[in-house]
């Protein structure tokens, strides 16, 4: 499984809005990644870049989605965990809504912020709604909508041992540990048990 990609922009989709991807080079082989406008914008043809990676296998076909930092992998992770939520939904959620809206339509379960994205109705936005705010509920996320520091930093040791980030966000939501080298200690632990 790809999680990460560091290399050379080749190729950035020709119709914004419309399926946005970028090619990117890694040592002469080139990654289709799906990515959001708002990092597509700041991409330029032969730029390096670094991005976390989502891959989806369905039918026989493997698609990347790719994304600047961690915690919005982590938050569309999150939103395709819920029942209905694809990827393509999940990215177009968080083309129109920042994660600290999402994260206030969660904790405070208003359905209007999802409402407002093209393609979701009243129904789907409070199914969503209601999803998020079970699986957010044991997560360090604040009130920026990014995770705290030292989930972040446990976050990115754990996969760098080999986890998945699904493993090791599951892991962390049962750490009462606040620093982050007892989080991770903690999270062995717990990944060690299954």
């Amino acid at each position: 499984m790809i999680s990460y990609l560091r290399g050379q922009i080749k190729y950035k989709s020709a119709i914004p809005k419309k399926d946005n991807f970028v090619v990117i080079d890694v040592a002469g082989v080139g990654y289709k990644v799906y990515v959001l406008d708002r990092f597509i914008n700041n991409l330029s043809t032969g730029q390096e870049i670094e991005v976390f990676i989502y891959t989806q296998v369905a039918e026989g076909v493997l698609d990347l989605y790719g994304f600047a930092v961690a915690e919005e992998l982590g938050f569309f992770e999150i939103l395709i965990s819920i029942s209905g939520v694809g990827p393509k939904s999940a990215l177009n959620i968080l083309q129109k809504a920042r994660i600290d809206d999402l994260r206030e339509a969660a904790n405070i379960g208003n359905a209007d912020v999802l409402s407002r994205v093209s393609g979701l109705g009243l129904k789907t936005a409070q199914k969503i709604v209601a999803g998020l705010k079970d699986k957010i509920g044991g997560l360090e996320i604040t009130k920026t909508g990014g995770w705290s520091n030292q989930f972040s930093e446990a976050l990115e040791a754990l996969a760098g041992l080999g986890y998945t980030a699904s493993q090791a966000r599951e892991a962390l939501s049962h750490v009462k540990a606040t620093e982050t080298g007892d989080k991770i200690k903690e999270a062995l632990k717990i990944l060690g048990k299954r």
